[in-house]
């Protein structure tokens, strides 16, 4: 596969925020088109709440990745489900005089109709996790506490 390239425009606007835009994107967010708003999250000095930060969006990443591979996965390999979710946890630290994302718990929820799928949805999930491109390009550990439910 050929390299893709990801386009992301970050622009201050006022104190601790700013905008980031893609020219890639069209979704209509906040008031611009392919844009959000980003800034300091509330634990740190001037943090402003309500608003998406990079260590939101990091955690985002990593579960939002799980959710598009595990959709692929599970499309390959046919599984029969009707939910999925996933709850993301992003642990920041400061280790040696640095802050760092060191952990992201993933609790991914699959609903599935028959109980025949159960173990089937289990590895699929797991097959996910381990080919997660976002999860492999970062050295925080990321963990998966994988939920199956039968309806």
């Amino acid at each position: 596969m050929e390299p893709h390239i990801y386009n992301v425009n970050i622009n201050w606007t006022k104190d601790r925020q700013g905008i980031m835009c893609s020219p890639e994107l069209n979704a209509e967010t906040q008031s611009q088109p392919g844009c959000i708003e980003v800034a300091t999250p509330p634990p740190f000095p001037k943090g402003i709440p309500g608003i998406w930060s990079p260590e939101h969006l990091f955690t985002a990443a990593v579960g939002s990745c799980l959710m598009t591979t595990f959709l692929a996965i599970a499309e390959n390999s046919k599984l029969d489900f009707t939910t999925f979710s996933c709850n993301a946890k992003g642990k920041l630290e400061q280790i040696d005089g640095k802050f760092l994302m060191t952990e992201v718990l993933l609790e991914p929820t699959v609903v599935i109709p028959n109980e025949k799928d159960k173990e089937r949805a289990e590895r699929i999930l797991q097959k996910s996790e381990v080919a997660c491109l976002i999860s492999n390009s970062i050295k925080a550990k990321v963990l998966m506490q994988p939920n199956i439910i039968i309806a």
